[in-house]
């Protein structure tokens, strides 16, 4: 089978699995609540179409920060979207946050953010190297909230 062939059937493979998932996760099924490992829902902008994209994923939440990862790297769609438009909304526990993503991916320098507390940024140091075996990471830094 051709690549052009698999990427297609990997692509519609996740769009039928997100439809299924992502309405129960954004309802707060699955969300990260007691332990730090769950689901969320992010909601992100098409890097092509600029149409808004809802992504079901597995997510780690340390206190109000929160990363989602995936093996997957640039053929992920969510990660080309959030290097694009960092501002991000994403659901946790049935409730939309507002954050700002700092993206860690193949082909992209790494260079991390002042405004990460130290335990955070030493995740991302230590994650940054993985990189180079084709993952790619987002750490959702948390915004202020419109009053």
């Amino acid at each position: 089978m051709s690549s052009t062939y698999n990427s297609r059937l990997e692509r519609e493979f996740f769009r039928m699995l997100n439809r299924v998932v992502e309405p129960a996760v954004r309802r707060g099924i699955g969300s990260p609540r007691f332990v730090p490992g769950g689901l969320i829902v992010l909601e992100s902008v098409g890097f092509r179409s600029g149409a808004t994209r809802r992504t079901p994923l597995v997510a780690t939440r340390l206190g109000r920060y929160v990363f989602v990862s995936t093996v997957r790297g640039e053929r992920s769609f969510w990660v080309r979207n959030l290097r694009k438009q960092p501002r991000v909304t994403y659901y946790l526990g049935g409730r939309a946050r507002q954050a700002r993503a700092f993206v860690l991916m193949p082909g992209k320098r790494y260079r991390r953010p002042k405004s990460l507390p130290p335990l955070i940024a030493g995740i991302t140091d230590f994650l940054a190297p993985y990189t180079r075996a084709g993952w790619a990471f987002a750490v959702l830094a948390p915004v202020a909230e419109p009053a």
